[in-house]
């Protein structure tokens, strides 16, 4: 079953039944390495799941759930492997959706879910974006219309006292370090398996190609000559005239907007028939950091390269 979240849609499984759960991975394509997200009702059934919960762990819990926050910690003894990639940590969240929430409180268990999209492709942020991802794959979707965030959850590893986000999101690392009142570092590379950490990840089909703010509209220009269907991100700030390209989208103003917005554009220029897109980093501060995340990976060399 896929169900919206406010981050995207996921597929669910319930999380005590391995062979449920291999379903996932086989829709998907995903590895088995790689290890989905534990959806829970509320912050109660915490201690259900996990074990050894360190008081830092609590305290980002209270603040930040129901909400787009994951935390990676020590599975409690019971629950299955097949759902953690074979790792004693399991990573956890309380999703920020009312469809999700009502589905986690009739169900009264926890649903393991990955994003309902081909391993490595584009997060849905739709119903229709998962019916169009992994069709007859799915037996059922719950439509929760659009996410309102539209990039997946914050990844913090909280088994230790000092968390560190393994994958920048919708919770941002300043209001991490407000609440925790230390810094929190991003890692580039970490032990720990979490999913979004694959150097080809969150991808259209079009190859993308990232420069500064501003070589954008020239490298557009160059590749469009070199016959390239190219599609562009154009900076908000971009006042010049008009782009010699296959098909252009304008960056909106705001972040929040950006980023709710980002895999929607990315499908855009993928059915416009662009094989490459050009674009650009936001400065990465706040929510900005996670759509940097997104477009990094997005940008990343393919298995076939």
């Amino acid at each position: 079953m896929a169900l919206p979240s406010e981050t995207v849609y996921g597929l669910g499984a319930n999380a005590e039944e391995p062979a449920a759960v291999s379903r996932i991975f086989e829709v998907t394509g995903r590895p088995p390495s790689h290890p989905p997200i534990v959806h829970i009702g509320g912050t109660e059934h915490l201690d259900d799941w996990v074990q050894d919960v360190p008081g830092t762990a609590r305290l980002l819990a209270e603040h930040f759930w129901p909400g787009p926050l994951t935390l990676v910690l020590r599975r409690v003894l019971a629950f299955p492997l097949e759902a953690t990639g074979g790792l004693e940590t399991v990573a956890v969240r309380v999703p920020d959706h009312r469809v999700a929430l009502a589905l986690l409180s009739a169900f009264g268990g926890g649903v393991t879910a990955s994003s309902a999209n081909r391993f490595g492709s584009l997060s849905p942020t739709t119903a229709d974006h998962v019916r169009a991802e992994l069709g007859d794959g799915v037996d059922f979707v719950l439509d929760g219309g659009s996410c309102e965030v539209g990039v997946e959850s914050t990844i913090v590893a909280a088994t230790g006292d000092t968390p560190t986000i393994l994958r920048p999101g919708g919770v941002t690392r300043e209001d991490l370090e407000t609440v925790l009142g230390c810094p929190l570092a991003v890692p580039s590379t970490s032990r720990v398996r979490v999913p979004g950490r694959h150097p080809s990840h969150y991808a259209p089909h079009a190859r993308v190609v990232l420069v500064e703010p501003e070589k954008v509209v020239a490298e557009a220009e160059r590749a469009q000559e070199r016959g390239h269907q190219v599609g562009v991100f154009l900076p908000p700030s971009f006042t010049g005239a008009p782009v010699k390209a296959h098909a252009v989208v304008t960056v909106p103003g705001s972040v929040a907007a950006y980023a709710r917005g980002l895999y929607g554009l990315l499908r855009e220029l993928d059915l416009r028939g662009c094989d490459l897109i050009v674009a650009s980093l936001p400065v990465e501060e706040g929510l900005a950091l996670a759509i940097a995340n997104r477009l990094r990976r997005a940008a990343g060399p393919r298995p076939c390269e």
